[in-house]
């Protein structure tokens, strides 16, 4: 699909293209056979006389110079000289003022053509958003955030930035459009288009499989495996669901561990079957360009975009904001009062989330994309590739309200594709712990915003679709007023489901275990390790996951949930299940962290010391039973072994009820009786009975 975008700034005698109703983006089509040609086409008047360039994306073509341009009442020719055929435009203006009309010719080939009046030009918006400072002070008041801060860029210019309220209320610190932020998700953007600048370089195809880049890659499914592309990880079709809880707040493996982890995760569709948002893979793309570039993605971000386009402040990890000059701290809403968070750190997915950026240098990030990937006179990305970034991949299922005004929702490569009240729109929002980011294009009118906030709201989004009506001159919609009722009758539903919570208890029950029962480590392959301990006062639990405590209270039976805390809020209200084996032994824990997927099983691990060589050795000896038959316990390594005359060698496991099973035989396992440090009697439990063997000296 091609089509036409042009810019023209006319001075007519009967038609003044100097006034607001003519100045800005024109938009229509070249109908060549089957499709249509997208280009820009932008007029200026200069002491010489009316001048224009051309753009045709697609061909890579970037503001070439037009000439024998003629404008006479309602008409208008130019040309594009030393391009082969020769082309040329012939139109004629529309009775209204809006739309331009006529013949594009070509090496003796004719195409109709037609485009009509769109954006206002960076004059007309900064016109637009006159007042807009009111608005904003007012509605940071009523949604109850600490600050916010937003930029927007129309006809290639940066024509409005403003901070409003505080990114430090304690110190009375006022957030500007130099504020750090954390952009969460809208980070996605910049991976993938990194992606695609190593594309261009011919080191990456976006439809080879991703094993041949990262041949360590595995997925529960391996035909999945086997298929699976670039591409597919970018546009959120892997199959995998969101697995979140895997990476939240887990700051102590790698991305190449974390990635090694995946095999072990269900999976909840075939691949491209279905659009399921996945930050994982979104790190997985990370990593493969770093691979690719040499070096980290970090390392290769930098280099290829934040430097270019001059966004010096820009970096990777919250603990950098903190050391800057001006950085905008987590808030939370907590009883109608704002409170500070401690920063969340989530630097192991970082190509998913974790660049924090100012709205005033995220503002250089909307002109290149509007720019189709350039910079001044520097081409970062073939037009071609952005575009591809840029265009829908993967249905979204289910239909927007109707109160959205959106429609025709799918995803690109970091970026939501969708049509806002008839006009194409390329959004993405980002979330994490204390900030919300809305990023937003307009490319067919050349207008772009950012905006975010200290608190978890829904505001910058708002914000954005307010300056945008008023710059597109789209009939007013009050979407914050809308949104303010939303959010009151949220609250009183939000009441009613707490009080049905608390009634789906069974009172009247209490654990099938002592509290000591409980205690221990599990271990998940995919998840990893879960600790869980007495809590305060050694009454009732506590969990330990990913570096988060939270204290667990009783619900019912062996299910326990997350307790009220004043720290991490992660477990608030999490079921958590234990489960017990056949002979009795708390032996998993169970918990539901990927809602679309089965509950995580954690296994109840053994006791450290049955892994240790010095624990170990007070069992090692030889032990002669009550018929005079002879057994020996050896030593090998942090394994023990048991010889039986006339029987093969068995390998001793460790186990939760703190014997040994014997690997290979089913309902067989060792006790040790200990005194004085020494064991002194090996208790073996078998099908038929429990026989004792007492040590020899």
């Amino acid at each position: 699909m091609f089509r036409i975008i042009l810019t023209l700034i006319l001075f007519l005698a009967n038609f003044s293209f100097a006034s607001s109703l003519f100045t800005g983006t024109w938009q229509g089509a070249i109908n060549t056979p089957g499709q249509a040609l997208e280009i820009e086409v932008s007029f200026s008047e200069s002491e010489e006389g009316v001048t224009g360039k051309i753009s045709i994306p697609v061909q890579g073509l970037r503001d070439f110079a037009l000439s024998d341009i003629h404008i006479e009442g309602e008409s208008i020719q130019f040309a594009m000289t030393g391009v082969p055929g020769k082309p040329s435009f012939d139109g004629k203006i529309s009775d209204d003022g809006k739309g331009i009309s006529g013949i594009f010719s070509q090496g003796g080939t004719q195409l109709t053509f037609q485009i009509s009046a769109g954006l206002a030009d960076s004059e007309a918006a900064r016109k637009a958003m006159e007042g807009f400072d009111d608005f904003l002070k007012e509605v940071v008041k009523q949604f109850n955030v600490p600050g916010l801060g937003i930029a927007v860029v129309a006809g290639g210019e940066l024509v409005y930035e403003k901070g409003v309220g505080y990114r430090d209320i304690d110190n009375n610190l006022a957030m500007t459009p130099d504020t750090l932020f954390a952009i969460g998700s809208t980070t996605k953007a910049m991976t993938s288009t990194l992606l695609g600048m190593l594309a261009d370089d011919g080191k990456l195809s976006w439809d080879e499989p991703l094993i041949g880049y990262l041949p360590k890659f595995r997925l529960m499914d391996p035909m999945i495996t086997a298929r699976i592309t670039p591409r597919d990880i970018v546009t959120h079709r892997s199959g995998l669901p969101r697995h979140d809880s895997l990476w939240y707040n887990n700051n102590s493996i790698s991305r190449s561990e974390m990635i090694s982890r995946f095999v072990h995760l269900e999976l909840t569709a075939d691949l491209r079957e279905r659009f399921q948002y996945n930050n994982l893979m979104y790190m997985t793309a990370g990593y493969l360009a770093g691979q690719l570039h040499g070096s980290t993605w970090e390392s290769a971000l930098e280099e290829r975009l934040f430097e270019p386009l001059g966004m010096k402040r820009s970096n990777f990890s919250v603990a950098d904001s903190a050391n800057d000059k001006n950085y905008a701290l987590p808030y939370r809403e907590k009883d109608d009062k704002l409170e500070a968070i401690p920063f969340r750190s989530i630097d192991l997915i970082g190509p998913a989330g974790s660049v924090n950026s100012t709205v005033l240098e995220m503002s250089h990030w909307l002109l290149f994309n509007l720019n189709g990937g350039k910079v001044g006179d520097n081409q970062l990305i073939t037009p071609g590739m952005l575009k591809d970034i840029q265009s829908p991949h993967m249905t979204i299922m289910g239909t927007p309200s109707a109160e959205s005004r959106v429609t025709q929702q799918a995803y690109g490569m970091g970026w939501m594709v969708e049509s806002y009240r008839g006009r194409k729109r390329l959004q993405h929002s980002g979330g994490i712990d204390g900030f919300i980011t809305s990023v937003m294009l307009f490319p067919n009118d050349n207008l772009g915003l950012v905006a975010f906030n200290n608190r978890s709201s829904g505001l910058p989004l708002l914000v954005n679709q307010m300056a945008a009506d008023r710059i597109l001159g789209l009939e007013k919609v009050d979407w914050t007023g809308n949104a303010l009722k939303r959010i009151e009758q949220a609250k009183s539903v939000a009441k009613k489901a707490e009080d049905a919570k608390n009634e789906k208890k069974i009172t009247g029950t209490k654990p099938s275990h002592d509290l000591d029962d409980y205690v221990g480590h599990y271990k998940n392959n995919g998840y990893g390790s879960a600790m869980i301990s007495k809590g305060a006062g050694r009454r009732g639990l506590r969990v330990e996951f990913n570096g988060i405590q939270a204290p667990l209270e009783h619900a019912h039976y062996d299910q326990w949930q997350g307790a009220e805390t004043d720290g991490d809020l992660t477990f608030v209200g999490r079921q958590i299940l234990f489960r017990a084996d056949f002979n009795g032994n708390i032996s998993e824990l169970i918990v539901p962290l990927e809602l679309l997927a089965s509950p995580i099983v954690f296994t109840k691990q053994p006791d450290p010391s049955m892994y240790d060589p010095g624990s170990l050795s007070k069992f090692v000896g030889v032990y002669l039973s009550e018929t005079g038959r002879r057994t020996s316990v050896e030593l090998a390594g942090n394994t023990l072994k048991l010889t039986v005359p006339g029987q093969p060698i068995y390998t001793m496991v460790p186990d939760v009820s703190g014997r040994f099973k014997l690997r290979g035989l089913q309902g067989f396992s060792i006790a040790f009786v200990v005194e004085g440090g020494v064991a002194i009697k090996m208790v073996a439990h078998q099908p038929n009975g429990v026989f004792e063997s007492k040590r020899q000296e």
